[in-house]
């Protein structure tokens, strides 16, 4: 089959998301697994878990987003042959991310009168205090990290990113339990030691990627080392085209948290089988969030060659590849929900309750069935987009969205009309799919075709050698 073999086809851009898609895996298994260990401790720990990791999140999405724009830069140096300017490229993300770790630990100051105006049960209000508390302490980790995989998924070298996000979920997950339930000697910390796992998971891949990107051939290739001073007119450019980049998904993120903690307004069990099914459905969104970078990887080494048809290319065969999946989660989602359900019984519920909160997830996971098709052009799209340069329409796009589809909507039918669970679940999938349209409308208008986030003169077809091209096939 002509796209299995082609650069950019169905071989390419497995190969280089494939390991992205096993980092998010095992983010994703991380995650899922904390939250199954929360819920089978208590009721209270689960519906405080995922209002305060959101929160948290939230807030470390501007940064995050930020810093990890490195990526596009990396990618379309290596496109263009540069690969000298990658260390300075780095570099200017790691100053940044940084900067970022000192105002998200300030954040313990603000956590008390944010989650007091939040208002949800005093008992679940301290639970998301402490955990957030925790989670944002050590949130410079995430973005440090975050920046500097950068330096392997901008290449392609994706296998690294896969295998270090391993190694921190090998850690993650029998801290977790251990802290959670108190064996091995350890005590019983609940929440907090949930907390302090991922902790201790983030610091173990930050520490695994700064020795290996500070390897002497990468000093040597790459400038790793010799890189490292402050380049004024690069951070510049990265501020200038990741700054919109963060503000996109700390908006996106926002959107999503301000759903989450309007459905605590709704009712303890509302709130307790929503977080139960929104940490389902990571299943369907963060393993293809690797096909997402991977797209902007490919896309962003075709506009550094001058040559955005092979970006386009790839983006079509990233599109059929997120469809199949996002396919085969649909039929496990509408057929066969209450086997994922059931891993979230908790401890505490009755029969006759936990019967109840069956029938309401199952019916929640029908909604992310029909969205999840909807976010296969979100991821796919705006990947492209970013990978080219164009940020700032993302960014409009999601503000504009956010507050006129998803916050404004969802605070009327809530606080306003009273609305149920099932009237705010609408709302939040009218969103997704008008994410998911505007980004494909914009990709097909072809403006992203001729931008570019690194130094004009780089930008030369006929100077660019195919060996320098990094994750290319031969």
């Amino acid at each position: 089959m002509e796209r299995w073999n082609r650069r950019n086809g169905y071989r390419h851009v497995l190969k280089v998301s494939l390991p992205l898609v096993a980092s998010m895996g095992s983010i994703t298994l991380m995650q899922f697994t904390d939250r199954i260990f929360l819920a089978n401790y208590s009721v209270e720990a689960i519906s405080a878990a995922l209002p305060a990791g959101i929160a948290s999140f939230t807030f470390i999405a501007f940064f995050m987003g930020v810093g990890s724009y490195t990526n596009a830069f990396v990618a379309q140096y290596i496109g263009a042959g540069a690969l000298s300017r990658i260390g300075p490229a780095l570099w200017q993300g790691l100053y940044f991310a940084f900067a970022a770790s000192l105002a998200l630990a300030g954040l313990v100051f603000i956590s008390r009168p944010l989650f007091e105006a939040i208002g949800h049960p005093s008992h679940i209000r301290e639970l998301e205090i402490i955990y957030f508390n925790i989670l944002t302490l050590g949130a410079g980790l995430v973005v440090i990290s975050s920046v500097l995989a950068c330096f392997y998924t901008g290449q392609g070298l994706t296998r690294v990113v896969m295998l270090v996000h391993l190694i921190g979920a090998a850690v993650n997950i029998p801290l977790d339990y251990c802290l959670i339930n108190g064996l091995l000697g350890l005590p019983a910390l609940g929440i907090t030691g949930a907390g302090l796992a991922t902790i201790a998971a983030s610091g173990t891949i930050t520490l695994l990627l700064t020795i290996l990107i500070f390897q002497a051939p990468n000093r040597l290739i790459f400038s790793t080392w010799r890189g490292r001073s402050w380049d004024r007119d690069l951070f510049a450019r990265l501020m200038r085209y990741g700054l919109p980049s963060g503000v996109q998904f700390f908006l996106e993120v926002f959107a999503f948290t301000f759903f989450v903690q309007m459905l605590g307004r709704i009712g303890p069990l509302e709130m307790a089988v929503s977080n139960i099914v929104l940490s389902i459905e990571t299943l369907s969104f963060l393993p293809m969030v690797g096909l997402h970078i991977a797209n902007t990887t490919l896309v962003g080494q075709a506009v550094g060659r001058g040559r955005p048809d092979e970006g386009a290319y790839a983006t079509t065969s990233a599109l059929h590849i997120t469809l199949v999946y996002m396919s085969l989660i649909a039929v496990i989602f509408i057929f066969f929900p209450d086997p994922l359900l059931k891993l979230f019984k908790p401890q505490d519920a009755s029969a006759q309750e936990f019967s109840g909160m069956l029938e309401m997830g199952a019916n929640l996971m029908y909604f992310i069935a029909f969205y999840c098709f909807f976010d296969a052009l979100n991821l796919i799209f705006s990947g492209a987009l970013k990978g080219a340069g164009d940020t700032r329409f993302i960014m409009i796009s999601i503000g504009a969205l956010s507050f006129g589809i998803m916050i404004g909507p969802v605070f009327v039918l809530i606080e306003i009309l009273e609305a149920g669970i099932y009237a705010a679940w609408f709302i939040l999938a009218a969103y997704v799919c008008c994410l998911g349209l505007t980004f494909m409308l914009r990709y097909l208008q072809g403006k992203w075709k001729s931008m570019q986030v690194i130094e004009q003169s780089l930008r030369s077809p006929e100077t660019v050698s195919q060996r320098t091209v990094t994750g290319s096939l031969p």
